[in-house]
């Protein structure tokens, strides 16, 4: 009898911090026995620790630009709880900016495909096999307004996002008549370590952009997150969902 008998299970990568992190603490507290994915072991059992208190959970230590290792951490997921119904990809970095595209380095185009494309697609190629086995279940990639539009100096993360919903798109038709439904949240200027460190202007004129003129928070995101893995966003599939407070709509 799995540990997590008569819970449905989630898959949270990036859950160490930020929004993964958000979203994670957001399954824990619907009930989710919830696997915290996260290449930083510290970060990640802290994580843990702070979550075990409110629910079921278990830190994996994953990195997903290696493929065996996202294997490893799906299969420890069945091995623990028998199941996986609902996962979260959040992991992710932006990489650096402030180049246009000719000057943008092939470490950094690597770099950032690495982990936000190509660390996506490992996920979702073991997330699938796993929920075929039990009759469906949720995957969401967290992809962002950087893949709705264009932003100049930002050439790898434009493109590895434009890929992550392109890939959302196309897994989307795959499986949906097999139970699984798959969706991207866009998020727009959150408030993360990751957007903390932009520089203040452009982070300022971010804000000055935004109908709503201010941060987006965490929680705001992995409430979406866990509405699209609920039973009543059971007929949401395919869809790049900004999360942005009104920004991509002008």
């Amino acid at each position: 009898m799995s540990e997590a008998e008569g819970r449905r299970v989630a898959f949270v990568t990036g859950a160490a911090s930020g929004i993964g992190r958000a979203t994670a603490e957001a399954f824990v507290k619907a009930g989710y026995a919830t696997v915290l994915v996260d290449r930083d072991p510290v970060a990640g059992a802290k994580a843990q620790g702070d979550l075990e208190a409110v629910g079921t959970c278990r830190f994996v230590a994953c990195d997903v630009t290696d493929d065996a290792s996202v294997a490893a951490a799906v299969a420890a997921t069945l091995s623990a709880f028998g199941r996986l119904d609902a996962a979260f990809n959040a992991a992710g970095i932006d990489g650096e900016h402030g180049n246009r595209t000719a000057d943008c380095t092939l470490e950094n185009w690597n770099r950032v495909l690495a982990v936000d494309l190509t660390g996506t697609f490992h996920c979702m190629r073991h997330q699938i096999p796993a929920m075929l086995r039990t009759g469906g279940g949720a995957i969401v990639n967290c992809a962002s307004v950087a893949g709705l539009v264009g932003a100049a100096t930002f050439a790898a993360y434009v493109a590895a996002k434009h890929g992550v919903v392109g890939l959302t798109k196309t897994a989307a038709l795959e499986y949906a008549r097999e139970g699984i439904t798959v969706n991207a949240i866009c998020p727009g200027t959150i408030n993360t370590q990751m957007n903390a460190n932009l520089p203040q202007d452009l982070l300022q004129s971010l804000l000055d952009a935004s109908p709503m003129g201010r941060l987006g928070e965490p929680s705001e995101i992995a409430a979406t997150a866990l509405f699209l893995c609920s039973d009543g966003g059971r007929f949401l599939n395919g869809q790049a969902i900004a999360v942005d407070g009104g920004w991509t709509t002008q």
